[in-house]
């Protein structure tokens, strides 16, 4: 496997590991679709885990912007789903440091109680996977308020939804997109016309 290993060996290991799952699902939103990444089963396995996060670390590293600024910048991601990503990452570029911001009931992200964002701190944000953006935004929006700046986006698949957020001008880097496909509800599926068998995605998915 190449140095960064291409989309086809990275959608190829999502789905061995029971990540990438084909299919019928109905998602928290309402939605139906055929394809669903679990990304904790594939971030469960240690080199599975350590390979993917090094790779994302050379995309990142590629970045002139960000590889100027390295090793003294902070990895940050969302909790929980991130935090695998975030430490594999963060070894890899021996980042300063590493933290991350929880959802809090009512949507917004927030950072634990005395965790310190500096002004003009240089950020790394990474995730599992990227669909809409929503949490990815309301981080940045915390960054925004502190002066941190962040140099760069990087995860390890996209899942592209209808609601994915644009974040130009800030680079985003990824190992892999996976296409899937919508639909708005029951009556508009054509896995439920089929009458493919169904499975309800958990909210806390």
């Amino acid at each position: 496997m190449d140095i960064i290993p291409s989309q086809a060996d990275v959608i190829e290991i999502l789905r061995s590991t029971g990540a990438l799952r084909e299919g019928h699902f109905e998602l928290p939103t309402g939605r139906h679709t055929n394809r669903y990444l679990q990304m904790p089963l594939a971030m469960r396995h240690y080199q599975e885990a350590k390979m993917l996060s090094v790779a994302l670390s050379r995309r990142l590293r590629s970045d002139v912007e960000i590889s100027k600024h390295l090793p003294k910048v902070s990895i940050v991601c969302p909790a929980t789903g991130g935090l695998p990503v975030a430490y594999g990452v963060g070894e890899a570029l021996r980042a300063t440091q590493i933290y991350w911001a929880e959802k809090q009931p009512d949507g917004a992200m927030q950072f634990r109680q005395f965790m310190d964002v500096h002004e003009a701190e240089k950020i790394i944000l990474v995730d599992d996977i990227l669909r809409s953006g929503k949490m990815l935004r309301g981080m940045l929006q915390l960054f925004k308020e502190r002066g941190a700046q962040v140099l760069g986006l990087g995860v390890i698949a996209k899942q592209p939804n209808a609601d994915l957020i644009d974040f130009s001008p800030l680079p985003i880097y990824d190992l892999c997109e996976v296409q899937v496909e919508y639909f708005s509800g029951a009556d508009t599926c054509t896995l439920c016309k089929q009458g493919v068998p169904i499975v309800k995605v958990w909210t806390n998915a």
